[in-house]
């Protein structure tokens, strides 16, 4: 009786599969946190009767996505005829949404259109508005210009992509927790973080910021930062995702216990530890130098990647470096080329990538090849170039060069370029009557070549300024030779500070073969003489901040407490000792190199210091080689150092500058050789005339 009960039960469960087989899919998605992510888009505004923006978004390949939406805020001209005016949305290329702007001319309007998961990507999604804004009736059918100042749309930035989503579990490899650990909503959570031993040494702080700036370095969220933390109770609480690098005989028993390895002499090893919904990556070994390898090794995304398993073993032969920075002089604009569609204005932007301390030089060149479609009215279609938004040249569209057409350009050597920088191809298609014969989507074209090439030389900058920051800690994309001096007691505000330096210098490094040396301030001045210098903490608490008090522009009163009036600002007394500072110096300790002082009063004000390098939003607030910050917010930044006389040009080079100028001196050099032979071919003559009546 009861194995046919229990059958029966079987067979009732079975149909129940059978009938409902999303059920233990369903039931597994409804355990999962429904989370939210947001990414805003910028302010934009769609001018002329056919214009269009972009937005792109990203959606991690370890998300469950229930749903996306995107938010539109818009205001859209007075003059817009509703019945003839159109807003078509696309996802990756393919329309889903065309919507009219409606009536409501005079306010805000809010719509909220649902995206198609079909169309949806792992990995970067672009979403396209195309708007078509009619001010005309043209009830009479005539032909009217697409470029009407009238038509607009004005898009605020407090539109932008809503994807609701639930979070994939950790998998068993360390290729999975790397993806996670690094992802947007992660950094956004504040889910992750580096760790080291709360009584460990600074050999495991070094290798802990090779792999933090490495790991920042591929980070889906540069505006959140990845913390590097003491190693206790309190700071892993609500940190489902941490890494932990530590020498073996430093980390907590219980880890030590779970090791698959314990005779870690000769190697290191980076193990996978998973408990519940928490997943550690311990990184240890009894070796220090091997301890820092495998920090490089964390820190080199490309091999994180590759590890399907939940460790592994790096020994002195390991392979951890990251390529070499080859800065190369000719940089292709694209690997198979790119098409453009549509009428009117059309972009395409190319992201060039260059170390921070490069600076664009003399003789830089464009060479852009291009072709585009012949229907268009080549009286008013052109191509215009741009770098960083600022147009360097542009030429009229013909009918005679629509299938193969070139441009080059010099890039000028007066907008002051360094790092990274973009060049923009604006097309105007425009085409005859264009009213007239309606919209075309696939018309008109213009198709940038893959032979489109730009040609760059390149100069250091060596000024020691944070217009150039982060040289000189970063030479070349590599680190350059660092040391950091602390404090000998260290608490959470002066992790912080590190984690803040070595976030930031992480986005801008392309290699981890440079080398970062940790210190406290008993350092030997003579192990510092050719290193570049970061000295963090208080007058009180860091020896090489007290002792070259007399050499930073803001300098401690007689008590060390708060910062005196310099010949650039007023400083009372109490306001003083309530602001941190960022002073780069030329180094005491060696010619040609710098020296940076990250202090204040106490390590909060250290801190606060430190956020104007933390991230690329704050480093735009300052410049010169001083900066002062307060709690407001209220950041003070000026240039110490004198600026050095231009040198004027020698009168050889000015005159060399000038091809027209070097074109006559040669041509009357010439005349002058011919007159010369002429001369001698004269006299030549005249004594054998001479010689004869003789």
């Amino acid at each position: 009786m009861e194995r046919r009960a229990g059958f029966a039960a079987w067979v009732i469960a079975l149909v129940v599969a059978l009938l409902i087989p999303g059920a233990g899919t369903l039931s597994a998605a409804a355990n999962q946190v429904q989370k939210i992510y947001e990414t805003p888009m910028p302010e934009t505004s769609l001018m002329g009767t056919n214009a269009y923006a972009q937005q792109f978004f990203q959606v991690p390949n370890y998300w469950n996505v229930e749903s996306a939406s995107f938010r539109l805020d818009y205001k859209v001209s007075q003059l817009t005829v509703n019945d003839l005016s159109v807003v078509t949305l696309k996802l990756n290329g393919k329309p889903f949404y065309t919507l009219r702007p409606g009536t409501e001319t005079n306010q805000k309007v809010t719509r909220t259109i649902g995206l198609p998961l079909e169309y949806l990507k792992s990995g970067v999604n672009e979403l396209t508005i195309e708007g078509v804004i009619q001010t005309k009736n043209n009830a009479d059918q005539m032909c009217v210009p697409t470029q009407d100042q009238g038509s607009w749309l004005q898009i605020f930035d407090s539109s932008g992509v809503d994807v609701k989503y639930g979070v994939k579990p950790v998998g068993a490899s360390i290729s999975d927790f790397n993806r996670h650990f690094i992802g947007m909503d992660t950094l956004q959570d504040g889910h992750a973080a580096v760790f080291v031993p709360e009584a460990g040494d600074l050999n495991e702080t070094e290798a802990a910021v090779y792999a933090l700036s490495g790991l920042t370095g591929v980070s889906g969220n540069t505006s959140r930062i990845i913390p590097l933390l003491p190693y206790r109770a309190d700071n892993v609480k609500n940190k489902p995702l941490g890494i932990l690098v530590g020498l073996t005989k430093n980390l907590p028993s219980d880890l030590r216990a779970k090791l698959n390895e314990t005779s870690l002499q000769d190697k290191a090893l980076i193990q996978l530890i998973q408990s519940g919904t928490s997943s550690l990556l311990v990184a240890t070994s009894d070796n220090a130098e091997l301890l820092k390898k495998a920090g490089r090794f964390i820190g080199n995304s490309a091999l994180m990647e590759q590890l399907q398993g939940s460790s592994k073993l790096v020994s002195e032969t390991t392979e951890v470096n990251t390529p070499a920075l080859n800065i190369s002089r000719y940089f292709p604009l694209t690997g198979s080329g790119d098409k453009l569609t549509g009428p009117s204005h059309r972009e395409k932007n190319y992201f060039i990538t260059l170390p921070s301390n490069r600076s664009i030089a003399e003789a830089s060149k464009l060479s852009l090849d291009f072709r585009y479609a012949t229907n268009l009215d080549f009286d008013r279609s052109m191509i215009t170039v741009l770098v960083n938004n600022v147009p360097i040249g542009s030429k009229k569209l013909t009918a005679e060069r629509a299938g193969g057409d070139n441009l080059e350009l010099t890039i000028p050597k007066n907008l002051g370029i360094s790092g990274n920088f973009t060049i923009t191809t604006a097309f105007d298609l425009e085409i005859k009557n264009a009213v007239c014969t309606g919209n075309q989507d696939q018309m008109p074209w213009a198709f940038v070549s893959k032979d489109s090439v730009l040609q760059l030389n390149t100069k250091d900058r060596t000024d020691m300024l944070f217009n150039n920051y982060p040289y000189p800690f970063l030479r070349d994309g590599s680190f350059n030779r660092v040391a950091v001096v602390l404090p000998q007691a260290r608490d959470n505000y002066t992790y912080a500070a590190i984690s803040n330096l070595f976030n930031l210098m992480g986005q801008f490094a392309a290699s981890n073969t440079g080398e970062i040396r940790f210190y406290t301030d008993e350092v030997a001045e003579s192990e510092l003489k050719d290193r570049q210098i970061i000295a963090i903490g208080s007058y009180a608490d860091n020896r090489y901040i007290r002792d070259n008090n007399d050499k930073l522009y803001f300098r401690y009163d007689g008590t060390g407490e708060g910062f005196q009036s310099n010949e650039k600002i007023s400083i009372e007394e109490g306001y003083g000792k309530r602001v941190g500072t960022l002073q780069l110096i030329d180094s005491p300790y060696g010619k040609g190199h710098g020296f940076l002082a990250i202090t204040g009063s106490s390590s909060e004000y250290v801190y606060l210091a430190s956020k104007l390098v933390g991230n690329s939003a704050n480093l735009y607030k300052i410049f010169g080689d001083g900066a002062m910050v307060d709690k407001d917010g209220q950041v003070n930044a000026f240039r110490f150092k004198k600026e050095a006389e231009p040198k004027e040009p020698a009168v050889l080079t000015q005159v060399l500058d000038r091809s027209d100028v070097v074109g006559f001196m040669i041509a009357i050099m010439l005349v002058l050789v011919l007159v010369l032979v002429s001369l001698v071919l004269l006299v030549r003559k005249h004594r054998k005339t001479k010689r004869r009546r003789g």
